[in-house]
């Protein structure tokens, strides 16, 4: 796992060290809380070229605000958020919190029963104005949240604007520009994943049962949760 993954981590343990009136915390501390290894921590936070004080740790407000800046998060970075369904909704409800670094100054949808309606202080806008509102409210990052066939349509939408990273929660792969970061949020794929880890108590008595009408046995797959949701 590269370490820019583990730093929101630290910083998420940072923030409730600090919240607990902690004025510094060891990479011990942090190791315990994360569930790594404190030589990891310490390799880690080597990247931000911030040390800490042998015996003491680090100061916690100061390493916080350091990883918020290798994060690009010391300042709110503008989010857009394509689509107004109830995941599209829940995140930017979720990612309106200043907490976490970012300000979401649209949210898009193409049905035209909810172009108009309120998402927050917000109104949704009609997705045909996505590639001249990026660029009016200099959106840097896009949350796309929409069925799985017009994915890659919001993509190209978007391509040659500032945009410079995509959090995917299409169920699908998407082709982005050079420069363009994605990442890649398949709710169900993830819980099929934990599902295999976590085996139903009735599967551990040998007593589990078929799921009644399951793929394997349709000629028709149902959609995927985002594809139903529109």
């Amino acid at each position: 796992m590269p370490a820019v993954t583990r730093m929101p981590v630290y910083l998420g343990a940072l923030t409730a060290l600090i919240a607990s009136g902690r004025t510094t915390a060891s990479s011990e501390d942090l190791a315990r809380t994360c569930g790594v290894g404190a030589a990891i921590v310490r390799r880690d936070l080597s990247l931000l070229s911030f040390t800490g004080r042998r015996g003491v740790g680090y100061d916690a407000l100061d390493l916080a605000d350091a990883i918020r800046s290798f994060l690009g998060i010391d300042r709110l970075r503008p989010v857009g958020v394509v689509g107004a369904g109830r995941l599209g909704t829940a995140l930017a409800h979720y990612l309106s919190d200043p907490e976490h670094g970012f300000s979401v100054q649209a949210v898009f949808d193409a049905a035209p029963a909810r172009i108009g309606e309120p998402v927050g202080d917000l109104v949704v806008t009609d997705i045909s104005d996505l590639p001249r509102a990026v660029e009016a409210l200099a959106l840097e990052l896009l949350v796309i949240a929409v069925p799985a066939g017009a994915a890659q349509s919001v993509v190209d939408a978007v391509a040659g604007t500032p945009i410079r990273g995509l959090l995917n929660f299409a169920p699908v792969p998407v082709r982005t520009p050079a420069g363009v970061e994605v990442r890649h949020v398949d709710l169900a794929t993830e819980l099929q994943v934990l599902s295999h880890f976590a085996p139903s108590s009735a599967e551990a008595a040998g007593g589990a049962q078929p799921v009644p009408g399951a793929a394997a046995h349709s000629p028709h797959p149902s959609p995927g949760p985002l594809e139903a949701e529109t």
